[in-house]
């Protein structure tokens, strides 16, 4: 498929299945996983059948792993692993700001070969939003090609951004106040591609959350970082990371944070 027509899928995805519900989920309609509060939707679920359906029919060969697939059968991250070809996807990425009415969600897909993300889709259906990236061809939102990010030496200069409360709630030599995200890594990585935030710390590592967001902001001049520097990498899905705007700031926030890291 080509760049745009998968766009296109997720585009069309929304309309049919997402929006439609959003605001208007019925009784029944939302449930619980394994945790408290880790919450899926009627609309998690047909999405990702849709999108699935799609991929499989343009790429029969391919690996496809949904979020909700491998929640039912978590063997599919070892098939995953080691794929030649494969996608990821998160069909509703922050369900939980869309079970609440709030606009940060957004359908996410990655493509990757032996590994490597080599292309990523991000939508935003209620900001109307596209961010799409190709490796080695940049970095798009709504068509306009992103610019290189540009962040001061100044460390206390530097914006970051985390939804753990130890992290918000620390103090760390060099760095200001870590603020807030908006709960939905579809979101969080488009604002770090965007310049409005400098770093993201995120304590978990699932690949359809973080691939597409790898290649958004590696387009950009950004990398994902583990606590020991090591580059993220998708079939690894350890907990914690720094998704930083360079690597001197995702090297910067790894020295300061020290211990924080699994607190």
């Amino acid at each position: 498929m080509e760049t745009q027509a998968v766009l296109d899928l997720l585009r069309q995805t929304a309309i049919d299945v997402i929006t439609p519900r959003f605001r208007a989920l019925a009784e029944g309609e939302v449930f619980e996983k394994d945790h408290p509060g880790d919450l899926v939707t009627v609309a998690d679920r047909e999405s990702e059948e849709v999108i699935t359906a799609a991929l499989r029919r343009a790429y029969p060969d391919a690996m496809i792993l949904g979020e909700e697939a491998a929640a039912a059968d978590p063997s599919l991250l070892a098939a995953f692993a080691t794929a030649e070809h494969s996608f990821t996807i998160d069909p509703i990425d922050g369900t939980w700001n869309f079970v609440h009415g709030k606009p940060d969600h957004a359908v996410m897909v990655a493509e990757l070969r032996s590994g490597e993300v080599v292309r990523s889709w991000i939508w935003q259906p209620e900001h109307q939003l596209a961010f799409v990236a190709e490796k080695g061809a940049g970095a798009y939102r709504n068509g306009e090609r992103l610019p290189t990010l540009e962040v001061a030496d100044d460390t206390t200069s530097w914006r970051g951004i985390s939804s753990q409360t130890q992290i918000r709630d620390g103090h760390f030599d060099g760095l200001t106040a870590v603020g807030e995200t908006w709960f939905c890594a579809g979101v969080d990585y488009s604002h770090l591609a965007a310049g409005d935030v400098d770093f993201i710390v995120f304590a978990h590592g699932k690949p359809w959350d973080h691939a597409p967001g790898q290649l958004l902001i590696g387009e950009v001049g950004g990398t994902i970082q583990r606590p020991d520097g090591s580059s993220y990498r998708p079939a690894d899905p350890r907990p914690w990371l720094v998704g930083a705007a360079s690597p001197a700031v995702a090297d910067g926030v790894r020295a300061a944070l020290g211990d924080a890291f699994g607190s």
